[in-house]
Order: structure tokens, then sequence, then C-alpha cells
């Protein structure tokens, strides 16, 4: 985690702003950070993953053997997605032009937004957009039984924060913002809610994990200390991991791959978003 963020600190000292932090080429400053995460994620992820940009495009047409669950629906499809992470090992890709692809829900793992700089205006509208997206990979299970399959773990990235430093608690401002992107959506389940959002060297906040009837997301915030810059990529890790291990998706053990200091509570109770169900 502190090699990625010093490669981000070298490219802006070759390619300088004038006035301003970031580099002087912003579009190509947003293009490198996403692929910074990419490239780290990559590293740690099984082989038949594959970390991407692109849309999700949910066709209306027939699943499984005899699956007619989408015969009411329309063609729909995502905003342009700045990472999206997909079982390219056994699901098929409709478009590919390098790392830019459309895929089907079906083979998504999960889908991250990443900012180079995380500002206030950013929070509430990125959760908004991963929800819409999570929606369209609603699917259902093998052989044409009515169980949905796990929805593709969410999080909102960003290398440094630009969240105002005059508020008294920054942790309890963003949650706020997570809390009024669901305020009226309909079908609001446990998986469409953000899993992950942070600024890599700074700070976390984590849903923690369901019961198996959950009537509520519960957060809860990490102050990242020194020696602990490497929680938010773990967090990350840990979550892309169990929606691909998940009994819903694969008859598979997940590995012990990911570890947190032992006895290391979180900061601080963020609350809970009220859900109407698992997925």
């Amino acid at each position: 985690m502190d090699a990625l963020v010093r490669t981000y600190q070298q490219f802006e000292m070759l390619i300088p702003a004038p006035t301003g932090a970031g580099a002087q080429h912003r579009g190509e400053d947003g293009r490198f950070v996403e692929d910074l995460v990419r490239e780290y994620l990559s590293r740690f992820l099984p082989k038949g993953l594959e970390v991407l940009t692109g849309f999700i495009l949910r066709p209306a047409v027939k699943t499984g053997e005899n699956g007619v669950e989408r015969r009411t629906d329309t063609d729909q499809h995502s905003t342009q997605l700045d990472i999206v992470i997909f079982d390219s090992g056994v699901y098929p890709i409709f478009q590919r032009f390098g790392n830019s692809v459309i895929v089907p829900p079906e083979g998504v793992i999960a889908i991250i937004s990443v900012k180079k700089h995380l500002n206030d205006g950013d929070v509430q509208n990125e959760c908004e957009k991963l929800f819409s997206a999570a929606t369209l990979c609603q699917t259902l299970g093998s052989n044409d039984r009515n169980d949905k399959v796990r929805g593709p773990y969410l999080a909102l990235v960003s290398v440094r924060s630009n969240i105002d430093k005059t508020r008294t608690d920054t942790l309890n401002w963003i949650f706020s913002k997570i809390q009024a992107a669901y305020t009226g959506k309909m079908d609001a389940t446990f998986d469409k809610f953000v899993g992950f959002v942070g600024a890599l060297d700074e700070w976390s906040i984590f849903k923690r994990r369901p019961p198996a009837t959950p009537t509520a997301a519960e957060y809860v915030g990490f102050k990242h200390q020194a020696g602990e810059s490497h929680l938010g990529l773990q967090f990350l890790i840990t979550g892309i991991l169990s929606v691909y291990y998940d009994n819903t998706r694969k008859d598979m053990r997940r590995p012990g791959f990911t570890a947190f200091p032992s006895g290391r509570p979180h900061d601080k109770n963020l609350g809970s978003i009220p859900c109407t169900g698992l997925r």
C-alpha cells in the first residue's frame, strides 16, 4: 500500500501541476490512479478474475436452461464503471478492447469507484451509482432455482481525502452521506449497499458481516494509525474474495489469505441503514 501511494507521488512529481495538488493533465492523473489500483488488486486475486473497466449489460434474454425471469424486462446497461472485477474464467464477455469491456452481470464479482481525491460531493453520488450497477447484477443461482447469488462487492476508493477538514468528525459526516444515498430506494437489500469507503492512506469505513436475515447494514470506521496503511487494501481484497468464494457462487472453501491485527477494535460505530433483506 505504501508503494502504491509512493508511485502516485512520483507521477505527480514527474508531471507536476502548475498550481494545486496533482499532475498537470487531470484526465491522465485520474486514469493513472485507476490503473494503479487495478494493478495492485490484480497481484492478489485468483487468475480467473480480471480487473477491468467498462460497462455491465443485462440483456432481456433467457438464462440458465429455462429461465424466463427477464421476460418482462428490456435490455439495461450501467454507466461507465471505473473497475469491474469479472470472473472471465467462467463467464463470457460481450465486447473487449484492451482492459475496456462490456460484460454480463452473472460474472461480476466486484464494482469499485476510484477517485484520486475524495471530495464532499463524491460520496453520495458514487454510492448511488454503485447501487444502480448492483441492481443490474441481481441474478439467480444454478439450475433455474429461485435462489439469488450473492451480489458484487461494492467499494469507493481514493488515494487521498479532500473531505472538508474543518468538520469535527469526518467519519460520521461521510456515513451520513452513505445513508442519504439509499434514502427512498426501492428493494434496498444488504448486498446493494456499499461495502467499503476509504481514503487508502488515512481512514476506512466498512460494512460489517450480516446475520442470516438482516434488517439493517451496520457500518464501522477505522482511522489508520502508524503501520496500518495496509488496512484499506486488506478490506478490499477480503470483500472481493468473500464474494468470489461465496457458496452461492462456488463450491470451494475460501482460503485464509488476509489477516488483520489481533484485537484491533474499530474506532467508531457509525450506525446502521435499514435494508429489505439480504439479497
